[in-house]
């Protein structure tokens, strides 16, 4: 499988120009790899198993590239009043989806690109933000962009922990599947066949052990508010 180009689904120029902004998010968020790319790929193969329209294809994968867009606006706006950002001022950008709904705005984003950026942290179970949205509320592209910004944000490493395995990060879903995630995007996703954004960039493939796959999971989304339903 050969997942889709940027240019298939959005004009060239804006195309590059959302890449671009993808690239210096990846960089604030100190990715060691493409990430939000990744995620737009993943993203739009899961689309596909829904046969979701082809401009809301390029909406979700517009969403994709600016989904984290809120953060680097954040961080910039605090920088910019008050200096470096405290440990409590961080907490607060748990607000990144609204300021990034503005972001997408101010970028050229279409509209529905703009509100699946504001909703890629709701929740199945309604647990999410910044609207508490629970299952069908939540637009089925957004669903699926949870899944896709999650998995690639289990099998990549950061500076805090490092990348799971293909395995253990279909587990985590899994396990979540109900709670966090639509089941069905999760099913979705398990049903993918193999292209290259979909291998992790562990170090060490080997299992982890069970202590080690409990810490990554307390670590894996310091924006996930994890409540059971």
């Amino acid at each position: 499988m050969v997942a889709v180009q940027t240019t298939d689904l959005i004009d060239r120029a804006t195309a590059e120009a959302f890449i671009q902004l993808a690239k210096t998010t990846d960089k604030f968020e100190r990715y060691e790899n493409s990430h939000a790319q990744r995620i737009a790929a993943i993203a739009d193969e899961i689309a596909k198993i829904f046969h979701l329209a082809r401009h809301d294809r390029g909406s979700l994968h517009a969403a994709a590239l600016l989904h984290d867009l809120g953060e680097v606006a954040m961080e910039r706006d605090y920088i910019q009043a008050t200096g470096p950002i405290s440990n409590e001022e961080r907490m607060d950008l748990a607000r990144h989806p609204v300021i990034g709904e503005r972001e997408a705005s101010r970028v050229g984003a279409d509209r529905a690109a703009q509100l699946l950026v504001r909703w890629h942290h709701e929740w199945w179970n309604g647990a999410g933000y910044p609207d508490a949205l629970r299952r069908e509320e939540i637009p089925l592209a957004a669903r699926i962009l949870r899944v896709a910004d999650s998995y690639a944000s289990l099998t990549d490493a950061r500076p805090f922990r490092a990348a799971m395995s293909e395995d253990a990060a279909r587990r985590e879903l899994i396990d979540r599947a109900g709670i966090e995630f639509d089941p069905g995007a999760v099913n979705a996703f398990l049903s993918l066949d193999r292209f290259d954004e979909l291998y992790s960039f562990a170090k060490n493939e080997n299992e982890p052990s069970p202590e080690v796959v409990e810490s990554k999971s307390r670590a894996w989304d310091l924006f996930s508010p994890f409540r059971s339903s």
